[in-house]
């Protein structure tokens, strides 16, 4: 019998040992496709508002399609499914290698090149809003009940480094050997990835519909989420912190005008906040948070907001580097938290429209957070943007520290 601590435990099952090799594979991919893409976009229009309008491209299609996504996942096999979304992200990838290409830029200009790759970013939504509850689901399809916490601190590990990975990767890879090459990387770790994903084994379909139609059965989500008081005060603060705290999005501006450093410069920014995330996220598989669980998540997303607001006023590398790890280290506390609170309190049946509706509140709301932060900057300047946002932060915290009780007193319960 494992041991009652044993912060390994979740690793000893071989299926979710695929999984998790999976979705750092996923991540790492497409958190590199996301900083050549900015990057790209940003040397191709030198537009700041368009920086944020990346992020927005994706956001609509991932919103307007979550609620059927989660239907489709809850009701499918979900293994399957996020297999075939993710050769879906690979087909996208060769169509982003083919539109940048120096040839392509000069063949139909830097106009067409940008509108195709905004398309692309279109389509990248809606793959997600299937592949996001499909994977959410498939973990409680892997590994007991018991185990989910672990489960889930590894899940978010392997997401998390996977960002602290691809964006370095990226950024170095676009530095040094140019932008074809790096998505030609791209394509080979999502071709793995499909391969890690096809040794799980096929999953039982959890729900059937009972004669409702397509339109309730999404619905169902949404109000299992709003009756839940514990979860939804849970979203709704990630979901206000995250939305005002998306100053990532400019980072290419603060990389090339403010801290002068280049492509490689970037993806050492955009790496800074998984670093701190990774480093928590280890800290937690050994120490999980068992008391004062809604205290301590307000602590981590106010500070949150206070490191942003320092890393908005910096103009020294290395310390835009620590306020942004900082950041990231509180942001995995309240990742881990959320991820448990929703995992543990969500039924079988109902967790890919669960986790569809925790997309649209949390994963659209750091896209939109950018399109934020992308139109502050283009009315009142980067740096006041980047601080206005992260004093946001922190006022949400305060205002839902006194109007949320069920926050305060939030607990994790295994039950």
């Amino acid at each position: 019998m494992a041991k009652k601590n044993d912060p390994y435990i979740a690793l000893r099952n071989k299926e979710f040992r695929f999984y998790v090799l999976a979705r750092f594979l996923i991540t790492v991919s497409l958190t590199m496709q996301a900083v050549i893409i900015g990057y790209e976009i940003y040397e191709l229009t030198n537009s700041k508002l368009l920086l944020g309008f990346i992020g927005l491209t994706e956001a609509i299609p991932a919103i307007g399609n979550a609620l059927y996504g989660g239907y489709v996942a809850d009701k499918s096999d979900k293994r399957t499914m996020l297999m075939l979304y993710v050769s879906l992200y690979t087909l996208m990838c060769v169509g982003l290698l083919y539109f940048t290409h120096t040839s392509t830029v000069e063949l139909i200009g830097k106009q067409n090149v940008v509108i195709a790759i905004f398309i692309i970013i279109f389509l990248t939504g809606i793959a997600r809003s299937f592949s996001g509850p499909a994977s959410f689901g498939l973990v409680t399809q892997i590994v007991p009940r018991e185990l989910l916490q672990s489960a889930i601190t590894w899940s978010s590990s392997s997401w998390q480094l996977g960002a602290v990975l691809g964006p370095a990767i990226g950024g170095m890879l676009l530095g040094q050997m140019g932008i074809t090459a790096t998505f030609s990387v791209i394509l080979i770790l999502l071709m793995i990835a499909i391969f890690s994903i096809k040794q799980i084994g096929k999953k039982p379909i959890q729900y059937i519909p009972k004669g409702e139609t397509v339109f309730e059965s999404t619905l169902q989500g949404l109000r299992f989420v709003f009756h839940n008081k514990v979860i939804l005060s849970c979203i709704s603060l990630d979901l206000f912190a995250v939305l005002f705290g998306g100053a990532i999005a400019l980072l290419p501006v603060y990389a090339k005008d403010i801290l002068h450093v280049g492509a490689e410069g970037l993806g050492f920014l955009r790496a800074s906040q998984a670093i701190g995330a990774i480093f928590m996220l280890i800290i937690l598989a050994y120490f999980p948070i068992k008391k004062n669980a809604g205290i301590i998540l307000l602590v981590a997303v106010f500070g949150f907001g206070i490191f942003i607001i320092l890393f908005g006023i910096s103009k020294l590398f290395w310390f835009s580097m620590f306020c942004l790890m900082m950041s990231g280290a509180l942001d995995g506390i309240s990742v881990s938290i959320r991820h448990t609170i929703v995992q543990l309190s969500t039924p079988d049946e109902m967790r890919g429209r669960v986790s569809a509706v925790n997309s649209m509140f949390i994963g659209s709301s750091n896209e939109i957070g950018e399109f934020e932060s992308g139109a502050t900057a283009a009315v009142m300047g980067t740096v006041p943007a980047v601080i206005f946002g992260g004093c946001m932060t922190c006022l949400v915290v305060i205002v839902t520290y006194f109007i949320s009780p069920s926050i305060r007193k939030m607990e994790l319960k295994h039950t």
